[in-house]
């Protein structure tokens, strides 16, 4: 079976082209509310179901975000009916993706050993936007774990300049 990215990116760039025409939030909103809503194990078994006709589980999932707009009826009932309900969350990712990418941004995940917040947070995203290129839309975490220091994530670059991964890193030169 075809990985999922390879199946959700034409889903996600189409539903892109039709959002780019309205509000990107909203939609981009309304795709992770309909990824949540199809991870659950019920409404897969529903989709599974014989019994179940697609534009039923269209309903139910149209009725769970709360939305009656065609188009996200359209949508929905493509992906079901086309059987890639299980593509859904990966859909919404790269969605995500290509909302960022014309808006010049990009979602940066942050785990640090303390809190941060304020000035040091403000801080540390103007430093972390000047390494990378582009804005960034943070998300902060905090893993008592790292010791010190922090664990930023950018797509798919990993900047890890916490103290376990300097402990680590000393392990391995050691043992080498």
């Amino acid at each position: 079976m075809a990985e999922l990215a390879t199946i959700a990116r034409p889903y996600a760039e189409a539903l892109f082209r039709v959002a780019k025409s309205g509000d990107l939030n909203r939609w981009s909103q309304l795709v992770r509310e309909l990824a949540q809503v199809a991870a659950l194990p019920e409404v897969a078994n529903l989709a599974d179901d014989p019994k179940v006709s697609p534009s039923q589980v269209v309903d139910v999932l149209t009725a769970a975000v709360k939305s009656t707009d065609a188009e996200v009826r359209n949508f929905a009932a493509a992906v079901v009916e086309n059987g890639r309900l299980a593509a859904m969350p990966e859909i919404a990712g790269q969605f995500e993706a290509l909302k960022n990418a014309a808006a010049g941004s990009a979602d940066a995940t942050i785990e640090s050993a303390f809190p941060l917040e304020g000035e040091q947070l403000t801080s540390l995203v103007k430093g972390l936007e000047h390494k990378f290129g582009c804005k960034l839309n943070p998300s902060v975490t905090v893993d008592p774990s790292l010791i010190g220091g922090v664990r930023v994530v950018v797509g798919d670059e990993v900047l890890d300049t916490s103290v376990r991964a300097r402990l680590a890193a000393m392990r391995t030169s050691l043992t080498a």
